[in-house]
């Protein structure tokens, strides 16, 4: 869960009943308008192009709707989109209904590119209905809110029938996704979709102590988690760095542990009730016994000894409370009653992870009391504190939630656990029978490429499966990586039963290495895929397709004003000032290197050496996990070797783009220090670029496949230094953290004429 420790992260249904239409279909990428997506290069292998525009034909492709839903069929022709919509509600609306209307009226608006009247009037001419009918439910939204939702779109109206209020809030989502373009004029996708999630927990961590995330900032991320069906946020709101929330009964909490940033009551409640409004559910976090050095800044009579050591950055997420001042028990117990009121949500999360042993056995004062008290280890001492946390939160009604640590106590069975250390972790906490959250395989910050996070389920027997899909789709590997140390090897299959305690999952964006403007490049559009992965059962997820579905669904936001674009170029353009195209030609090859590699704190304890505080405004700090022009790159260079010769233009556009660049980077660079540590990625890129074009007959010089393969090798070697977190902690990285991501496609070209030189065509 968190690197700082050195400790090293891994990773109820409800069926909606459901008669099936006569057809299904697969969901196809619709032609879209080209201020939503840069128009794809290639025509992927069963995948249609993206082009400007639809055809209003019976036959035109389904559009991309994400997540995939359960049931999907195209019924007829394109319908144009109407300028006024008349709502009839069967249901009367609640005042929350009515908000999400009035959201969902502006967002499509800024989909059509044209004003769209939405009203429950049928003046102007014959009216366009939407009719919507659900049943109500209170409170809303809950850990078993009705979500399922069926939606017709056809020439006379659109009918949305939900099970409840968030069925209404998914269907409205599911209906922006069904607009698209010809020739300039919106229209509607006429299509009959039943839809269900597969999970009822599908949630999104962001850690707001590491780095401070304003409060607009939030209210953005709820809009996006909106569109795509994220039904949890879940805010990490104290740690060693920060205690985030003001705290009336305990003011020096932000006096002091603050730090100077932090959310009012008032602000929680403005976010609590932004969350609500869109069916989103607000779970808080605060961490206890470790984890606590802001809380002890606070209130050092709470610390097992002072003085405190703030001088060294590693302590910052070892400090633990002392368990055994009866203080302490009164003071967490008061504080978690009051930041329960503020939180509405039966769910509070209590933390309990990675308390380090020797922090309580050092203590002599502690030392006697465990035994005094016949306890051997510092679990068992965590185990007693979490006893007698518990009960005043369960009497007030809320189900407490933890890390798995807290299993080597005696948890009662009701407790929710956070599975993040593995599936072994998982196995014991549903073994238990404890609701169960996965978030280990979704952490984010590791930087992994979305397509790894999104091709490792739930239920993965393996605790490194996401970083071996990573290796594999960065070496081009045809297998995964095998375990890399003992604790890897695959553990046995959950069992139905133990399945049947899977809640959900989550996602974790922990903010080490993740500044506020930072956070929406990071997150989008790569929690869209983790989306589908949490709401889509498996036969409707689609591998092949994510890359060019993400795209459509990254410009979707982007229109909404909910996207990436606008952070991700202020990125570039601090880096250098007028020069943002010509980094953005290096950065579209390249990846910031995997597995907290990037995080030099994390490095800095792993080596046992002094840790300083991390720089940022860096490359890699503005580079893409995912490289989307390097994937694309790789799989046209894959299908050009298998025989599709038509893409031969498209891959030389690319690579002369590619191989050209080095020299406006090095000219760049000798007025710009920032970029000096990326020249070596940069003469590296070149190199691959030049070796992909001999391959392809251009420029091709005598020993050139020597060349090709040692840049090659050094590609490998550098991405192989943080495949793992174990070669991480051992392995010299990158000059400034940079990783290739055209090896794939370049092997494949090298080889491909390698083949032709051996076997000359007769």
């Amino acid at each position: 869960m968190d690197c700082h420790t050195g400790q090293r992260p891994s990773p109820r249904k409800r069926r909606y009943p459901m008669t099936a239409p006569t057809h299904r279909h697969t969901q196809a990428a619709p032609k879209a308008p080209r201020r939503w997506v840069r128009k794809s290069l290639f025509i992927l292998a069963g995948f249609t192009a993206l082009t400007t525009t639809v055809p209003c034909r019976a036959d035109a492709p389904l559009p991309v709707v994400l997540p995939a839903p359960a049931h999907m069929q195209a019924t007829g022709t394109s319908i144009p989109l109407p300028t006024h919509i008349s709502l009839q509600w069967s249901t009367p609306p609640t005042a929350l209904l009515h908000t999400a209307v009035q959201r969902f009226g502006h967002r499509l608006t800024l989909l059509a590119g044209t004003p769209v009247q939405l009203d429950n009037t049928t003046a102007g001419g014959k009216p366009f209905p939407l009719s919507i009918s659900y049943t109500p439910e209170t409170p809303f939204p809950s850990p078993t809110m009705a979500e399922g939702y069926r939606l017709n779109v056809s020439p006379s109206g659109i009918t949305l029938r939900a099970q409840g209020p968030a069925g209404v809030l998914h269907g409205l989502a599911t209906l922006l996704q069904l607009v698209g373009h010809d020739g300039g004029k919106p229209y509607l996708h006429p299509a009959h979709i039943e839809d269900t999630p597969r999970f009822a927990w599908r949630g999104l961590l962001i850690d707001t102590s590491r780095h401070f995330m304003p409060l607009p900032l939030l209210l953005r991320q709820l809009d996006a988690m909106e569109m795509v069906k994220l039904n949890v946020l879940h805010l990490h709101l104290s740690d060693g760095s920060a205690f985030r929330v003001e705290s009336l009964r305990f003011p020096r909490l932000q006096q002091v542990g603050s730090h100077g940033q932090y959310y009012t009551q008032d602000q929680i409640h403005q976010l609590v009730q932004a969350a609500t409004e869109r069916g989103i559910r607000l779970v808080p976090e605060f961490d206890t016994p470790g984890h606590t050095l802001a809380i002890q800044e606070a209130y050092p009579s709470l610390a097992p000894a002072l003085p405190l050591n703030t001088t060294d950055r590693a302590e910052t997420n070892r400090a633990a409370l002392d368990p055994t001042k009866p203080a302490t028990i009164t003071f967490v117990n008061q504080l978690y009653a009051e930041m329960m009121a503020l939180f509405p949500d039966p769910v509070f999360h209590i933390g309990g992870d990675e308390v380090v042993a020797r922090t309580w056995l050092s203590v002599p004062h502690i030392q006697s009391y465990m035994h005094a008290h016949h306890m051997a280890t510092a679990a068992e001492l965590q185990s007693a504190f979490t006893r007698q946390i518990i009960p005043p939160l369960t009497a007030s009604g809320k189900t407490v939630m933890a890390w798995d640590e807290v299993l080597s106590g005696q948890t009662p069975p009701q407790t929710i656990i956070e599975s993040w250390r593995g599936p072994a972790n998982t196995i014991k906490a549903t073994d238990q029978g404890h609701p169960t959250v996965i978030a280990g395989p979704y952490y984010l910050d590791i930087l992994l490429p979305t397509r790894a996070y999104y091709e490792t389920d739930l239920f993965a027997p393996r605790k490194n499966a996401v970083q071996q899909q990573a290796a594999a789709l960065d070496l081009g590997s045809a297998a995964p990586p095998q375990p890399d140390s003992p604790q890897d090897a695959p553990t046995p299959d959950l069992t139905e039963v133990e399945k049947s305690h899977i809640l959900g999952a989550e996602a974790a964006l922990w903010s080490e290495i993740v500044l506020p403007d930072m956070l929406t490049p990071r997150l989008w559009p790569r929690m869209a895929a983790l989306a589908e992965q949490f709401w889509s059962t498996p036969a409707h997820c689609q591998p092949a397709t994510l890359a060019d579905r993400l795209a459509i669904t990254q410009a979707r936001l982007d229109t909404l004003g909910l996207g990436r674009a606008n952070d991700q170029e202020h990125l570039l353009e601090q880096l250098a000032p007028g020069q943002a195209s010509t980094i953005r030609t290096l950065l579209d090859a390249l990846a910031p290197v995997r597995n907290y590699a990037h995080n030099h704190e994390f490095l800095a304890i792993r080596h046992k050496q002094p840790v300083m505080e991390q720089t940022f405004g860096t490359l890699a700090d503005a580079t893409d996990p995912d490289s989307p022009s390097a994937s694309t790159f790789n799989t046209a260079a894959r299908a050009y070797a298998a025989g599709n010769t038509t893409l031969r233009p498209d891959l030389l556009r690319m690579l002369h783009q590619w191989a050209d660049n080095d020299k406006a980077i090095q000219s760049i660079a000798a007025h710009n220090p920032a970029l000096v540590p990326a020249l070596p990625a940069s003469a590296l890129l070149a190199q691959l670029a030049r070796g992909g074009l001999a391959a392809l007959g251009v420029q091709a010089q005598p020993g050139w496949q020597q060349a090709a393969h040692a840049a090659l090798e050094q590609a490998r070697t550098q991405i192989a230094a943080s495949a793992t977190i174990h070669g991480v902690t051992d392995t010299p990285q990158p000059p400034a953290d940079l990783i290739q991501r055209i090896v794939p496609g370049i092997t494949a070209l090298v080889s491909l004429a390698e083949t032709h030189s051996n076997h000359p065509a007769p």
